[in-house]
């Protein structure tokens, strides 16, 4: 007989979006919200190795660090654990419209957290990507999957059009290296 164990999942800045079978965290007292807390403040409340899965659904933009909160994410999830994050990409209106933002993220930016990469001796926090996409608005039909096609003509897109046809938002899924 195989038992099956539950998996832990956090859902960081669930805010009015709570997930079913999800421990929700937020600044607010909100309702379905099962731990209030700044993500600005560290550590976060929970023990090392904790979680399998993280959800980030943007909010990571709010803080006043990407390092940081990548570090907490790291220390508090277990060896392989999964990270789903949500974010809008910078040059998009999304990522500078709302005066609560103070982070910007690129197609590139979680190649810091990479094994490997050259850049990455800002945080010891090692992720693996998994997945990555630039996600465009439904207003302009084709684009994603033209834009997701390839690495390198999401590369591209990043370094030669980004400023001529903006994007919306980044999905990234990360998977914890330890």
């Amino acid at each position: 007989m195989q038992i099956e164990t539950k998996l832990k999942k956090l859902n960081i800045g669930c805010g009015i979006h709570p997930r079913k079978g999800y421990v929700n965290l937020d600044i607010a007292k909100l309702p379905h919200v099962d731990i209030i807390h700044n993500l600005d403040k560290y550590p976060w409340p929970f023990k090392d190795n904790t979680f399998d899965e993280i959800f980030c659904d943007n909010v990571l933009e709010h803080l006043e660090s990407i390092t940081r909160p990548m570090e907490e994410i790291y220390r508090i999830c277990k060896p392989n654990a999964k990270i789903i994050i949500k974010v809008p990409i910078f040059p998009s209106v999304y990522a500078a419209v709302d005066p609560t933002h103070k982070q910007f993220f690129t197609y590139m930016t979680f190649d810091y957290f990479k094994a490997g990469y050259s850049l990455n001796y800002y945080s010891k926090a090692r992720f693996n990507i998994l997945k990555r996409k630039i996600m465009f608005s439904s207003a302009i039909p084709g684009l994603t999957t033209f834009f997701n096609c390839s690495e390198r003509m999401q590369k591209f897109y990043t370094v030669a059009l980004s400023f001529l046809i903006p994007a919306n938002w980044l999905y990234f899924e990360l998977e914890v290296a330890k």
